[in-house]
């Protein structure tokens, strides 16, 4: 029961609150000991959070999760957690993760909850909604880099935010596309959303989106309150870095036929891991070497 409770978590999806550290990694403070600790007791209220929407989510979906060929597998669908015990650690993860965002900063908190609240909807209402749905899940990744932000007290560029909506909207349309394919007829019994898409429909929004994602952190490393805040041009640099990261991911989804856990994607690509790596590395050199 332990390990099936632990497993609904969804922990290997935690790594999508690492955004929560992009407030203090761009705005060059993550050396500070007590902002750093602030970060990652962000990033832990969020981890509480996302959990408890993935709780939510697997109840909602009970019936459907069944039919699925590998949602099927999950310890609520399969029967190995039983539903008490399911809504029982959603509310306690909820109630924790709300608390210990309050607690570190109040406005932390209000984020937080609007965070909550806007996942809530979309579990149970909002992701039937087409092209919506899309939409809701990458604001909930604009809010992740807005708490990231807050809980440390420092300004967030706009372009960053604005690059930050366009990425999850690649993701999350990457991510339809692949349920699209992976389901075919049987996607619409699935879930009745995806009958609204279709893989052309999807590979032009991820066109648009994708040139967006570019050139939207290519004027964020050039806008002069960058350059000032920075104290260097250099951070242009980095766009090759994404360019990749874009084109790879894009590898990925067409030649391997993956992208339905874009976290998992991700780490598990060692071209994309590689690459990751070399860019932190490159924009740490660039914020913090003068």
């Amino acid at each position: 029961m332990i390990v099936a409770l632990f497993q609904s978590f969804r922990m290997k999806q935690w790594t999508k609150n690492l955004l929560l550290f992009a407030g203090i990694l761009f705005s060059q403070k993550i050396l500070e000991l007590d902002l750093l600790i602030l970060a990652i007791l962000g990033f832990v209220s969020f981890c509480m959070l996302s959990s408890a929407e993935y709780l939510v989510n697997d109840l909602l979906d009970l019936e459907k999760d069944r039919a699925h060929p590998v949602k099927s597998l999950r310890p609520l669908p399969s029967g190995q957690l039983s539903v008490h015990t399911a809504i029982v650690a959603a509310i306690l993860l909820f109630g924790g993760g709300l608390t210990l965002a309050f607690w570190l900063r109040t406005s932390f908190g209000y984020v937080a909850l609007i965070y909550a609240v806007l996942m809530l909807l979309y579990s149970s209402v909002l992701k039937h909604i087409v092209i919506l749905d899309v939409i809701i899940l990458a604001t909930g990744f604009v809010l992740r880099a807005m708490a990231g932000a807050v809980v440390v007290d420092v300004v967030i560029s706009s372009w960053l935010l604005i690059c930050t909506i366009f990425l999850a909207l690649f993701l999350g349309m990457c991510k339809r596309r692949y349920e699209l394919v992976l389901l075919g007829d049987e996607a619409i019994e699935h879930r009745k959303i995806l009958g609204e898409y279709s893989p052309y429909l999807l590979d032009q929004m991820i066109s648009v989106v994708t040139a967006g994602t570019v050139m939207s952190y290519a004027l964020y490393t050039m806008a002069e309150e960058t350059v000032e805040k920075m104290g260097s041009r250099n951070l242009i640099f980095t766009v090759p870095f994404v360019i990749y990261s874009i084109f790879r991911y894009l590898y990925i989804v067409h030649h391997k036929k993956l992208g339905g856990s874009p976290e998992l994607d991700l780490i598990k690509d060692k071209s994309m891991v590689v690459n990751i790596f070399l860019y932190l590395i490159v924009v740490a050199v660039i914020i913090y070497t003068k």
